[in-house]
């Protein structure tokens, strides 16, 4: 089993409210993605943009935006990741599936819900933290702002990497920068951040960012304000070294999160 992940992370300027759009902009972006790419990380809501029209946009997992993410995976042989307005037994969820070439292999849905931006009006919160494995890679993944919410995300040894996927506004990007790295040093994983570009619809400004960093906190890449994508491969073998020869981990305090919200 492979001990590298090769990661490919886009980063656009989405088109407000409007599927196709943004089909065809991804599409064209991904156009040139080379060979031997294992996990494609799209934005947060990426179909839609972080609309709140939640009633008007959410669909199924049979619905056109997963029946995408799956065409994407199987034709291309790559894992595909990113979040979605869903809905399920009446209630709408930001979820993040995650589709392999073979299907959804499972999903997470937003536990922390921006009420700044009255989403917790229009979403239903998560109450399941998810672990997805590929490779020898195990990846933990949030939407947005569970960044700010570092208990939630601790590790306990139980993922090698967490996945950002964001529409992380202008105003409060030093924010996003800054707790992207504090959550690979604290956690000492790789840490994968993807934001979008542009202003969207309720014109907010977004200055995307899109990043990866080490355990050390160290950045490896980062893209700047404009759309584009970045390619990186983590190396997992160097990243169970770090944790061994500088095991933080073993004098972590144990705790027990309490009882969340049910849906």
């Amino acid at each position: 089993m492979k001990e590298t992940v090769s990661l490919y992370l886009v980063q656009p300027d989405l088109t407000w409210e409007n599927r196709s759009d943004n089909f065809r902009l991804l599409e064209h972006m991904l156009s040139e993605m080379p060979e031997g790419i294992d996990l494609v990380v799209l934005p947060e809501t990426f179909a839609t943009g972080f609309t709140m029209r939640a009633g008007c946009f959410a669909e199924p997992m049979d619905g056109p935006s997963v029946e995408w993410m799956k065409r994407l995976a199987g034709s291309r042989g790559v894992h595909v990741a990113g979040s979605l307005i869903i809905r399920e037994n009446g209630k709408v969820f930001n979820r993040f599936p995650w589709v392999s070439p073979t299907g959804v292999e499972g999903f997470y849905n937003k536990r922390h819900l921006f009420r700044m931006g009255r989403e917790d009006y229009h979403f239903t919160p998560g109450t399941a933290r998810e672990v997805f494995t590929l490779n020898r890679g195990r990846f933990l993944p949030q939407v947005c702002y569970d960044l700010r919410f570092p208990v939630f995300a601790r590790n306990r040894n139980d993922y090698d990497v967490i996945l950002y996927v964001a529409n992380w506004p202008a105003p409060r990007h030093t924010v996003w920068e800054t707790l992207l790295r504090a959550r690979a040093i604290e956690n000492q994983a790789h840490v994968v951040g993807v934001n979008r570009v542009g202003t969207d619809g309720e014109g907010v400004k977004h200055l995307g960012g899109s990043m990866v960093a080490d355990p050390a906190g160290r950045v490896l890449d980062i893209l700047d304000d404009r759309p584009g994508v970045l390619h990186v491969t983590i190396d997992l073998a160097q990243q169970r070294d770090f944790r061994e020869k500088f095991p933080v981990w073993k004098d972590a305090d144990d705790f027990t999160l309490g009882p969340l919200n049910r849906d």
